[in-house]
């Protein structure tokens, strides 16, 4: 049989918006840690939503917050903007189908503090479906033997790899 590389919910989410960076993350070049981009994230982190618990660790997945509302179990990730939303959906639908196969059904929610906004995410069977199809282009894409070539794209700007792509510009 063979090996399945895990799949995380960080995969998940630079995969909606650059496969090359999966492909630079899996293969353990690290992206500059003094980022900006990162440093901001990790004060995020931090500082925003004090009431409720943080980061738990379930297998491959790190749900940012964790909560209970009138019996239901609401899990949280906190994001910087809403400019990516797409990827976040998709991120925080990957953790809700992980706990869903364990067993544990959660509602989710998106939380962006410097917006003031908060945006509900519910499991589908449609949401799981694409899912499966993105898992499995992650695992194509991180077999391949360079990374796909890159791309300009707005995100590019913000992107700790930036320099490694974009050096000869």
């Amino acid at each position: 049989m063979e090996y399945e590389m895990p799949v995380t919910g960080t995969d998940i989410w630079y995969y909606y918006i650059c496969p090359r960076e999966v492909w630079l993350m899996k293969h353990q070049i690290a992206p500059d840690q003094e980022d900006e981009a990162i440093e901001i994230g990790r004060f995020l982190s931090e500082t925003t939503y004090q009431r409720d618990k943080k980061e738990i660790s379930i297998g491959s997945i790190v749900i940012d917050r964790i909560r209970q509302e009138d019996g239901q179990l609401i899990i949280g990730e906190v994001k910087k903007s809403s400019s990516y939303l797409k990827s976040a959906r998709m991120q925080l639908l990957y953790y809700l189908d992980t706990l869903r196969q364990a067993g544990i059904y959660a509602e989710g929610e998106l939380l962006f503090p410097k917006e003031r906004k908060k945006e509900c995410v519910e499991w589908t069977e449609e949401g799981r479906h694409e899912l499966e199809r993105a898992i499995a282009d992650i695992r194509r894409i991180v077999r391949m033997p360079v990374p796909p070539p890159p791309k300009k794209i707005s995100f590019c700007g913000k992107c700790a790899y930036r320099e490694y792509c974009w050096a000869e510009e």
